[in-house]
């Protein structure tokens, strides 16, 4: 069976088939348009994403084309299967679970993101901090992390599934926003921007709080998930109830195939950094949410900016004795 032939089968049998909810979840998904495949700086991020759910063998072809993208964009699929010791249908797999649609599209992000860094771009370290480290040193690379973090996110990120996020939170009677722990909190940053610019928003981290709300949703709302690890329950127990009664629904993850996913209108992919003892996916996770609820917010200020202005003008102009009362303090 040639190369060409084992792609179009895999491209025809590897989507997900799942039945009942996770199948109308899909359906609806489709309606905000499909998603182009990750542009090659996007590619070692996406590898830091999906590692951790990819099966060994699976992260074996990651590893590789991460590691050595000048190398593996001259393999053939058989090549690089016999580097890794998988198969050529496992390369096919890791290279649709990375986003594109099969191997010959992946190498040609190998050989794009091998001329980038062959042009000078130093090529990405993540460096885990010591017991010992001097606090200079946890500067820098908590600082350095940080960047990674952003750009990985930035890179990664599907503008398709942005704009369809921001288009249906711009037009929301009501907007929910479910959150736990860190992801909470950056909920609850979502709402606070929202609010000040006039619209109806609410973050809930209270899991029965979050579901008796969700229940009331209906066509016209909209329901935001935030999850790193995108199979928090006390998360996608109120999402599904929003996406059962017609809301819109919204995932921002990590995980990008988690169980959060099976009930998302619209998936925004979150990157973190390698976790460590001294920084739990928590601190890198929060990070990379922010900038996507921080696109979200400026994305819908831009639709509804008639509106959004004055309000936040308002807001300003209505807390500004607060801020003035400190003025000349030492």
């Amino acid at each position: 069976m040639t190369d060409e032939v084992k792609e179009t089968f895999s491209r025809a049998a590897g989507g997900r088939t799942a039945s009942g909810d996770h199948t109308a979840s899909v359906g609806r998904r489709a309606t905000g348009g499909g998603s182009a495949p990750p542009a090659p700086a996007a590619l070692a991020a996406k590898v830091r994403t999906l590692a951790p759910s990819m099966t060994r063998s699976m992260q074996r072809v990651a590893e590789a084309v991460a590691g050595d993208p000048a190398g593996c964009a001259a393999l053939t699929v058989t090549g690089l299967a016999e580097l890794t010791g998988t198969s050529e249908a496992t390369v096919v797999r890791t290279a649709r679970l990375l986003g594109y649609p099969g191997y010959r599209d992946l190498r040609l992000a190998l050989a794009g993101l091998a001329a980038q860094q062959q042009s000078g771009r130093a090529p990405a370290i993540t460096t885990d901090i010591a017991v010992d480290d001097p606090i200079a040193d946890v500067v820098a690379k908590l600082a350095y992390d940080e960047q990674q973090t952003l750009a990985d996110t930035a890179a990664g990120l599907d503008t398709v599934q942005l704009g369809a996020a921001v288009a249906a939170l711009a037009a929301a009677r009501r907007t929910d926003v479910y959150g736990i722990g860190a992801s909470g909190l950056v909920a609850q940053d979502l709402t606070q921007k929202l609010l000040r610019i006039g619209l109806i928003a609410h973050a809930h981290s209270d899991p029965h709080l979050a579901v008796t709300n969700a229940v009331q949703l209906r066509s016209g709302d909209v329901a935001l998930a935030i999850t790193h690890s995108g199979s928090t329950g006390d998360v996608i127990e109120p999402l599904r109830a929003a996406f059962e009664r017609g809301a819109t629904t919204i995932a921002v993850t990590g995980r990008p195939d988690g169980p959060v996913t099976q009930y998302a209108d619209h998936v925004l992919t979150t990157s973190t950094s390698r976790e460590s003892e001294l920084r739990p996916a928590a601190m890198s996770s929060r990070t990379s949410q922010l900038l996507v609820v921080d696109c979200l917010f400026v994305g819908v200020a831009q639709r509804t900016y008639d509106a959004a202005a004055p309000a936040l003008a308002a807001s300003y102009e209505a807390l500004a004795h607060r801020h003035g009362a400190h003025r000349g303090r030492p």
